[in-house]
């Protein structure tokens, strides 16, 4: 694709990485059945193709409008379309250009600047968060099913004691442990079975994706150096991995490298955080020996195939599949534990969830969960899984089977026996 930035970007850093971005695109159309929200509305600008034929526009310097913030907005950043572009598109960094500069050209009604501000100032907050969700609870009979469904179940395990020589960094997240805090504990107790201890790293906060994606990129950098600032002492101590159960969050982990490079006083630091960033399905995957020991002195091992076992349908998050091209791997764990996976149809489309996605564009959010949950449930299953806790926790909102994280799974038969 030929393209001529206009001079406000054109000699930037992001305008250079713009216009190779463009330029890659060969216009070929193989995204566009890969995007859920083309394969709902049927437009070619709500694809990936028409969007970045717009942002082109929006970066040569052609008047910006409404329509053209409307159809960024629509993109959930899946990158579905990375995965099936054979030109190697980097469509979602390109999308987090596009959408800087909108920000910046396209004034929002009071309304939706509201919005995103109140998203930004509470949900990477852990302790405001907490505020919410012990309110909520409070209330939760005066709360929609929908909404009710997404508050917490159940307490966590204890946190079992750091007494390994190998460790591991295991991160909260912000929302997590207000609305799951039984995940985080699930992953440090099969660890611990492992022979791997697990430190909660309590002093880092949000990842940074929220306020990267809704465009307040120096908030997102400011989350980024602290995060640096308090992970450091762990790598100087010799942890094996940055481990986070949130797919989301360690999709996020991993492009600090990139967008500290140019930060002389974490650039570095933030490369070798990245380096050692790890979803926790990635962690155990090469932990398949010991994981096996472990079902095996726990008597699942020996009981599979001798009685009845729950069928679980796994909903791959797409931070999991298309951010970090993890595929294939929490499956076999899941049934190398006794559970029986169920198909799941088109499993690499999106549930809807995105981030705030849901709460910025509720309407196409219900669509894609109808959709998802009729996929799930296809199979009969008597679990729903997943990796990420904002696809759990709307998943949640649209089914009455159980929706849970898979590692809590794996640790309910590790652990329990």
């Amino acid at each position: 694709m030929q393209t001529a930035l206009a001079d406000f970007i054109r000699e930037t850093s992001q305008g250079h990485e713009a216009d190779a971005i463009l330029r890659s695109c060969v216009h070929c159309g193989f995204c566009l059945p890969a995007c859920p929200t083309y394969q709902l509305l049927g437009d070619e600008l709500d694809s990936p193709r028409g969007r970045i034929y717009l942002m082109k526009q929006l970066l040569e310097g052609q008047p910006a409008t409404s329509s053209t913030q409307l159809h960024l907005d629509r993109c959930l950043t899946c990158r579905a379309c990375e995965s099936a572009c054979p030109s190697g598109v980097q469509y979602g960094r390109l999308l987090d250009i596009g959408r800087t500069v909108m920000e910046e050209r396209i004034p929002r009604p009071p309304g939706a600047r509201l919005k995103r501000y109140l998203l930004r100032k509470i949900v990477p907050h852990r302790g405001r968060t907490r505020g919410l969700v012990g309110l909520a609870r409070a209330t939760r009979w005066l709360l929609p099913g929908a909404l009710e469904r997404r508050l917490p179940r159940k307490r966590p395990a204890p946190w079992p004691p750091i007494r390994h020589p190998r460790r591991v960094v295991l991160l909260e997240g912000c929302v997590q442990p207000a609305l799951a805090p039984e995940i985080n504990a699930a992953a440090a107790l099969v660890l611990d079975r492992l022979g791997i201890s697990a430190i909660p790293a309590a002093k880092v906060g949000c990842c940074g994706a929220l306020q990267h994606h809704l465009g307040a990129h120096a908030d997102a950098l400011g989350e980024m150096r602290r995060n640096v600032e308090a992970l450091w002492p762990y790598v100087l101590a010799g942890a094996e991995a940055v481990v986070f159960t949130s797919s989301a969050c360690t999709a996020m982990l991993a492009d600090y490298a990139r967008l500290l490079e140019a930060d002389p006083a974490y650039a570095e630091r933030a490369r070798r955080i990245a380096a050692l960033g790890k979803d926790i399905s990635q962690v155990l995957a090469a932990e398949q020996p010991a994981l096996m020991r472990a079902l095996v002195k726990s008597g699942t091992a020996a009981r599979h195939g001798t009685r009845p076992s729950a069928r679980v349908a796994f909903h791959a998050p797409c931070t999991l599949q298309h951010a970090l091209r993890v595929r294939g791997v929490i499956e076999p764990l899941l049934a190398a534990a006794g559970f029986t996976l169920t198909a799941v149809g088109d499993g690499q489309r999106c549930c809807g969830s995105a981030g705030t996605y849901s709460i910025l564009q509720p309407q196409l959010a219900a669509r894609l969960l109808r959709e998802k949950i009729t996929a799930l449930e296809a199979g009969a299953p008597q679990i729903i899984a997943t990796a990420n806790i904002g696809c759990l926790t709307h998943l949640r909102s649209g089914t009455d089977r159980p929706v849970q994280h898979w590692i809590e799974l794996l640790a309910s038969r590790i652990v329990d026996g």
